[in-house]
Formats: structure tokens, sequence, C-alpha cells
């Protein structure tokens, strides 16, 4: 009878049985052995509970001269790696004499120990070595082999590996056939990784859930139920990874209310949800907003012993932070005794989600000044808090953010530029934000969508639509957001027959469009005074598209007509919209009648105003406006008084531009404050060459009762006129001036700017309120329709 060698050992198990909580579990099974020494000392190295212990141990095994013996070496690897010393687990393996290295136990350690600790790279060298050695790979290697090809993510790597598996006669070995599977899926490949697993002889669960998986990590929800369909069919229950599998999969492509169906099947089936399925039910919950159903998972959580589970606690951190149970999610996150960096970032994103900014900053703070100094804020951490102050419109706060960020050298991710570049949009930092573009580039991140929606809203609402164009020419795969970018920046720059043309052929591209898409294109024929084809789009929204307009949309037909001078038509569709009226829809038909000088139907509309609920004040401005036009002083000071009962207060014209990097602001009337006295002498200078060359104040544009030089100094003391000065004396000749304004720009402001830019013979791109305003050689691009 043939007897296995007394020191025969099985090292290496196959790699789905290692479990995440230990490194090589009951890794090593042998026979017992006649050498009592190595048995002791394998005994040490299997009970070391500290780094101390392994080393002493290392040295008694040296001291013994049993550092030949591929058995313990093989241990002594596993017990390092174990301890996070794979540096020592390297080196142990590299002074083995070679002699010694003919020993699979060996090989299968290392390699074993580089995979889990991620240094694929390591694997695929020792796998090179092994194979020069004419030392071939068994079962136990070749998954270790291919999981380590599967995580590089080349396709010929992957071919290559497959190919020697098949040679060497692994090919229906079931263990390296569910890893060959599971390879092909994690690169994407699931055409071929269907095919392996057809052709395997035999399955098991393990088989089924490893495709079931690949489809889920593929974004292919539709795949994975036909796998799962297949499974039911050929007798295989579904397991709580298959359950698992098939939830975390449709939560990944959007489809949360199948996620939780299948969740909740589970649960119906009498299948306990482990840790992992409660937090994908929960990002479940947290995404569908099923709060209640967050709650009762919850009760589970608790009852089944899983709040000690820190992702558990992570998960519903994150969940009742996105339903804006901030005192929930506090709750938990001060019950967590070792938090890690998700539990930070869990709750910052909680903070954010609520718009409490200062909260977030404070918590990202704390997190800074940690008393735990391996645990730094991460780029997560960093672009919550940034994205935070950028959605509440705290500029300054984003931006000294990023800088510090940088200075850190932690490296800003797809979500921290978006947010940054929506800054820049709205500072209309160009400069800033060609900055980031250049960054983005360098960082191979210009492929990114959401970098690139990113990128083309920067450009166009900071005036710079040409290249916002070729940024939306070389994105690959553009989506929704993409074309509704490009098309609303068409609109804001007065070229509706661009933006109808872009339309068009994102029709054509076989793309949907939304309700945002048409306040866009509405919008830019509102602009470009295209009254037929907005009126036709109008329309089409309900009777092609099938999306029921809504305020917004109403707001730009009334805006359309109104510009046009169809004030009745328009004010008969305000009357009629199934809406309660809206200041956004009143305020575009009060605008028109200020353009037209309209005062009956600003009257019609006035009536509905005064009932509005509403904290907006350009209503009653407007209106106030158009009766100070018509010299109306007791009327105008009667709606002004009015909007001060009610708690209103008119929002101060304000002009931004940019130079050296550095934004500079100038207010509506501002005095000679400390600063300004240069700019208003360069303003005063250039006024009065302005009216020696034949420019005339339009005073009618003052809707104060005061005398006519006052009038004059008040037109002069408007903030874009500030701003365009300042310019002037600060920008190189040869350079646009570019500035940004809060309000739409006046009539006089208008005048003087297009006199301006034939006089110094300057090109300035103002975006105001509505819209830009290109002013060349004494034209603006709006043909003064506006």
């Amino acid at each position: 009878m043939l007897h296995a060698s007394p020191s025969r050992v099985l090292i290496s198990l196959p790699p789905h049985i290692l479990h995440h909580r230990h490194l090589f579990p009951s890794h090593f099974i042998r026979t017992i052995t006649s050498n009592q020494e190595t048995n002791t000392l394998d005994h040490l190295l299997q009970t070391c509970s500290t780094i101390h212990q392994c080393k002493q141990t290392h040295t008694q095994i040296i001291q013994t001269g049993n550092i030949s013996s591929g058995f313990l070496s093989a241990r002594l690897i596993s017990v390092y790696a174990q301890f996070n010393l794979l540096h020592d687990a390297q080196n142990v393996f590299k002074h083995m004499p070679i002699e010694s290295k003919y020993n699979i136990l060996l090989w299968n350690s290392i390699l074993r120990a580089n995979v889990y600790h991620g240094h694929f790279e390591n694997v695929l060298k020792i796998y090179g070595e092994m194979r020069n050695l004419g030392f071939f790979p068994d079962g136990f290697s070749y998954p270790l082999v291919i999981r380590a090809c599967g995580s590089l993510g080349s396709l010929e790597l992957c071919k290559i590996v497959h190919c020697r598996v098949v040679v060497s006669g692994f090919g229906y070995n079931l263990h390296v056939g569910n890893e060959v599977v599971g390879m092909y899926g994690k690169i994407g490949c699931m055409e071929l990784s269907v095919k392996v697993f057809d052709r395997m002889p035999s399955r098991t669960h393990i088989s089924w859930n490893t495709v079931i998986s690949g489809f889920s990590q593929n974004y292919d929800c539709e795949g994975a139920v036909k796998i799962y369909e297949r499974m039911k069919l050929e007798g295989f229950e579904p397991t709580l990874v298959t359950w698992t599998s098939l939830s975390s999969s449709h939560a990944r492509c959007g489809q949360h209310e199948k996620a939780m169906q299948f969740f909740l099947e589970m649960r119906r089936k009498g299948i306990g949800a482990t840790a992992e399925a409660v937090a994908v039910g929960l990002s479940v919950c947290a995404d569908v907003g099923a709060v209640s159903k967050g709650k009762e998972i919850h009760g589970y959580v608790i009852s089944a012993g899983f709040h000690d589970y820190i992702f558990v606690n992570n998960s519903l951190i994150s969940m009742y932070g996105k339903h804006k149970f901030i005192n929930e999610a506090k709750s938990l996150f001060s019950d967590i005794k070792i938090k890690s960096l998700v539990s930070w970032n869990a709750l910052m994103s909680s903070f954010a989600e609520a718009d409490l900014c200062d909260e977030a900053f404070e918590l990202f703070s704390r997190l800074e000044k940690s008393a735990q100094s391996m645990m730094r804020p991460n780029v997560v951490s960093w672009s919550t808090v940034i994205g935070a102050f950028a959605n509440k419109g705290r500029t300054d706060e984003c931006l000294e953010l990023f800088r510090k960020m940088q200075c850190v050298k932690v490296e800003p991710n797809a979500v921290t530029i978006t947010s940054v570049l929506s800054v820049c949009a709205e500072l209309a930092a160009l400069n800033l934000g060609r900055e980031i573009h250049g960054h983005v580039v360098r960082g191979n991140m210009d492929k990114n969508i959401l970098v690139g929606n990113g990128l083309i809203h920067m450009y166009t609402k900071c005036g710079n639509l040409k290249t916002g164009r070729l940024v939306f020419d070389r994105i690959n795969g553009k989506d929704l957001i993409s074309w509704n970018s490009i098309i609303t920046g068409f609109g804001l720059h007065g070229l509706g027959e661009d933006a109808l043309t872009c339309f068009h052929e994102m029709i054509r591209a076989g793309m949907e469009p939304d309700g945002i898409t048409f306040v866009g294109v509405l919008s830019a024929c509102s602009h470009a005074g295209l009254v037929i084809e907005g009126k036709r789009l109008f329309d089409q929204m309900t009777s092609e598209y099938l999306i029921t307009p809504q305020i917004e949309h109403y707001a730009c037909i009334v805006d359309l007509l109104g510009r046009a001078g169809l004030l009745q038509e328009a004010s008969e569709i305000a009357k009629m919209m199934p809406f309660e009226s809206d200041p956004c829809v009143s305020g575009a038909l009060l605008n028109s009648c200020r353009m037209y000088k309209n005062t009956e139907v600003a009257e019609q509309t006035a009536s509905h105003i005064f009932n509005l609920k509403s904290n907006s004040t350009g209503s009653y401005m407007l209106l106030s406006n158009i009766y100070a036009a018509n010299k109306r002083w007791e009327d105008s000071a009667k709606v002004r008084m009015l909007a001060k009962t009610k708690g209103l207060k008119k929002n101060p014209g304000r002009s931004w531009i940019e130079v050296k990097k550095k934004v500079y602001t100038f207010s509506a009337g501002s005095t000679l404050q400390q600063g300004l006295e240069q700019v208003h002498e360069i303003l005063r200078d250039l006024c009065l060459r302005m009216e020696i060359e034949g420019y005339i104040p339009d005073k009618s544009f003052v809707l104060q009762d005061v005398g006519e030089e006052e009038k004059k100094q008040i037109l002069y003391g408007h903030s874009e006129k500030l701003a365009i000065a300042f310019g002037h004396a600060n920008i190189p000749t040869g350079m646009p001036i570019r500035v940004m304004k809060n309000l739409r720009v006046c009539g006089d402001c208008h005048n003087w700017t297009k006199f301006f830019s034939k006089m110094t013979n300057r090109q300035v791109i103002v975006r105001d309120g509505r819209r830009f305003h290109h002013f060349i050689d004494g034209t603006c691009s709006c043909k003064d329709y506006w």
C-alpha cells in the first residue's frame, strides 16, 4: 500500500473558501509527522497571537536549522501575511534555497499572501518564476493567478492564463473553472464568462453565484436575472449569495424597487439575511426614499445582532442621512465605538444632504484632528464638504477647501472636480476653470462623463461657448445631461437656431428629451425671438414626448410671447395654466409689460402677485418700476411699501469680474469706500470721454423721482459699469472683459457698454441674470432683444 509522505501537507485551500475575517482559515491540514521538532515549531507558529511571538518563532526556526523546510517556511509566510507583514513574508520566500523551492505549498502560500494584499503584479512575477524553474501550478495555484489577472484588468493577460490552464489539464477543474468565470466577469467580458460557465462539466452554487455576480458588477440586471431563471430550472435553489447579488445588481442599475423586491423575496423565503445583504437593503432604502422600510430593516439589524457590524451601522447612517433624519444618524455615529473612515464620511454626507454645511465642516475638522493617527480625511471626505459648500453657494469656502486639498496632496476625483467647476461657473471664474481643465487632462479624467458635463456647464456659463462646444463634441457616450448642458448654453448666448439644431441632433441620436431639455430649448427660442418654433415645441412636449409642462415651461412660453409683444396671448396662457400663479410666470409677464410700457396687462397681473405666498421680491420691483417708468411715482412707492410690509427686500445689483485669478465684487450705488476711489475715477474719465463723443445717458431707467444730475450719477453707479471700468484698467488690451451680474442688465448699461466697446475697441462679455451679451465694436449679440 502506498502511504503519504509524513511531511505531506495540504496548505492552500481553494480561494473561494477564504473567509473575509481569516487570511488562511484551517489553512494547514497535515498528517502527524515523526519529526517532533517540526511539529513543535509548527504549533508555535499556529498559536502566535502577536508579531513579537512570530518573530521569536522565526528565530527559533533559523537556530534549529529548519529554515530550509518548505513546510515551515510556507507556514511562516502565511503567518507573516496574516499580521500584514508582507515584506517579511517576501523575504522568507526570497532567501529560500533553490532546492527547497520545489515544494508547491511554499509557492501557494506566497501567491496567496500577495493576492490577499492586492499585489497582483507580484503574483504574476512569482508565477513566471515558478514556470521558469520548471515547477507547474496545481489546482490551488491557478485560482490565485487567475484572480490576480482579473484584478489587473487585461483581457490579453486573462486569455493567456486561461490558455495555460486548459493546456495544463485544469480546464475542467471545478474550482479553477469558477475562478475563470469570475475573472472574465471582473474585466467586463461577460460573453466569455458565460461561455466558460456553459462548458463546465459540473456546477455548484458557487458557479451560479459567480456568473450572477459578474453580471451584477457589470450593471447588467437582465443578464443576472436570466442566469437566475436558468439556475432554478436546473434545480439549484437560490442561496443567500444569489439574492444579495440580484438585489445589489438592480441597486447598481438604479432599479431600486426591483432591488427591494429581491431583498423582500429572500426574507419571505425565510432566508436570514447576512450583514452584507442588510447593507445592500439599506442602500436601496436610501436611494428610493423608503425610510419606513429602512426602519424595519433597522429593527431586524438589532434582533439579528448585526448592530456590532460597523459597515451595517455605516449603511444605517447613510440611509437616515439621505432622508434628513439627522438626529438618528448622529446617534448611530456616536454609538460606534471604533469608527471607520466610512463612518465619518457617512455622517458628513448626511449633514451635506441636509444643507448643514457648517456641521459637515465641523465634523471634517474633527476628523483632521482625530486621535487615530492613521485616519485622515480621504478624497470622499474632501469631496463631500467641498460639494456641500458649492451647493449652498458658499463659493469662497468651497475654493479655499479645494486649495487646501491640493496642498495636502489629496488627489481630487470626478465628484470634487464637478463641484469646483460649478463654483467656477457661478463666479464666471474662467481662468480658474481653465486651470482645473488642465488638471483634469493631466489626471486622465477628461473621459469621465461627469467631469465632461461639468466642463461644458463651466465654459458656457463663463462666456466661452466655443470651448464648451469642443468639450461636448469630444465626449464619447454623451448622456442626457451633456445634451441639456450644451442646448442650455446656446440659449444663454442667444443662439436659438443652434439650440434647435442641437435639439434635433439629440433626437436623431436616439436620446429622449426630458423636462429640463424643453426648459433649455424653449428659453433659447425666447432669447432669440423664435416664436413659431417655440410654440411648436411647447405643443410637441405633450403630443409627441408625453411630457407634462411644469411651471418652468409655462414661464418660458409666457416670456417668449411677451418679449415678442404678444402680451394678451401671454396673459391668457398665464391664466389658463393648471397651476397656482407663480413669481416666475408673473415676473416674465411683468418684464414684457416693462419692455412695452403696458400698464394695463401689468395691473391685471398685479392682483395675482399680491395674493402669492412668495418671498420673491422680483415681481414687486418690476411692477414698481413699470409705474416709475410711466412717472406714476405714488403707485410705484405704494408697491415698494407693500413689499416692505411683507418683509421683502430688494436684491441689490452686484457684478463680479475675475482679474489675475482673483474675483472682485462691485455693488450698485456703492460709496467711495477704500480701494474703490481709483475705480470711480477711471469710470468718471470714461463717461466724460463717452459724453464728449456723443453718448447720452438714458435717464428713463432711473426709477426714482430725483433731479436730472442725480439721475445721471445713479446710472454711473451701476455695478456692471464699475466692473467694466476696473477690467479696462487691469486686463491687458486685446483680451475680453468678462463681467457677471446677478440682475438683468438695464437699458442704459446695455447702451453704455455698446458705446464703450466701440470707443475702446474692446470686447466685453456680460452675463446678467438671464443671458449672455457679447459686445463687439458697438453691437451686442442679443441684437437689442433681451
